[in-house]
């Protein structure tokens, strides 16, 4: 199938007819028809009822539907690509895990779009579906919360960020420990794919000699927080995530030093793109060392 295909029955299904829609494309009638009949049978059906007047089928009228949207994409891919090749803009396009939005994040998306030469895209991934989206080009930088060896891939640590307990309310306001959360039934997320967050908090408790209670399994945070206040056990959460509110929910600080999860750039070996630069900035200023 070629682009002609469907700019061809586009004009075809604005007009109903042939011959207008030949003289609007400036080719004669014959040829359209052909160019027709072969879409159809590269389609394998029928997208014209060839009646007085014309009319599309049904599988006709939806392939119509959809091409302008389809056609004013691709004029907006080729705009940008000739942006991107005269300089005068780049493209940009970040994986995050969900949780980092609560951060800093969005400060820094702002910063990079004020400019006006950076496109900016946004995908969510987890960290292991950013590493292969690295690998084949899907995006240019990652952002999330594990650490992964890739030869490919270069990770740096941005920020290490405080961990709070979500617990089901009531629950006293003072600080608590790991040792008094390991008598608690976990809820962990996400259960797929592995390695993931999960296994960064069951780490933690490994590390302090822990053997955390019964464990439940949730899809995302969000989901883990809503377990948490229906009373089924206390998740474990980066402390930007206090601003999510729940009816029932209590969070509490951790006083364990080692109570932290990290936030990962990760990008492609060897990419020294301004884009990635100016990002990689903007997150280390975002994030200072020292918090």
């Amino acid at each position: 199938m070629e682009l002609r295909h469907l700019r061809y029955f586009r004009e075809l299904g604005r007009t109903l007819s042939f011959s207008r829609a030949a003289e609007n494309l400036h080719i004669a009638q014959p040829p359209l028809s052909r160019q027709i009949q072969q879409l159809e049978a590269l389609l394998a059906v029928k997208l014209i009822q060839r009646t007085r007047p014309l009319a599309l089928t049904e599988a006709g009228q939806h392939l119509y539907q959809h091409l302008d949207p389809l056609f004013a994409q691709l004029e907006n891919l080729i705009a940008e690509t000739r942006n991107i090749a005269g300089h005068r803009q780049t493209s940009l396009t970040i994986g995050f895990a969900p949780s980092v939005l609560f951060g800093e994040l969005p400060d820094v998306i702002r910063a990079l779009h004020s400019d006006g030469n950076t496109r900016v895209a946004m995908q969510e991934m987890v960290t292991v579906a950013q590493i292969n989206a690295l690998k084949t080009g899907q995006i240019d930088i990652g952002l999330g919360r594990i650490s992964l060896t890739d030869p490919e891939i270069e990770q740096q640590v941005i920020v290490l960020e405080p961990l709070i307990a979500a617990l089901p309310a009531p629950q006293p306001r003072r600080a608590t420990t790991l040792a008094a959360l390991s008598q608690w039934p976990q809820i962990l997320y996400p259960a797929q794919p592995r390695p993931g967050y999960a296994d960064h908090v069951l780490g933690l408790f490994r590390q302090h000699n822990l053997q955390p209670g019964d464990i439940h399994w949730a899809s995302d945070m969000q989901t883990a927080l809503g377990m948490a206040a229906a009373g089924l056990g206390v998740t474990l959460v980066p402390a930007a995530a206090r601003q999510i509110q729940r009816t029932g929910l209590h969070y509490r600080k951790i006083t364990d030093a080692a109570a932290t999860s990290p936030i990962i750039l990760s990008h492609r070996k060897g990419d020294d793109s301004p884009a990635l630069h100016r990002c990689i900035a903007l997150l280390t200023r975002q994030y200072p060392p020292n918090r």
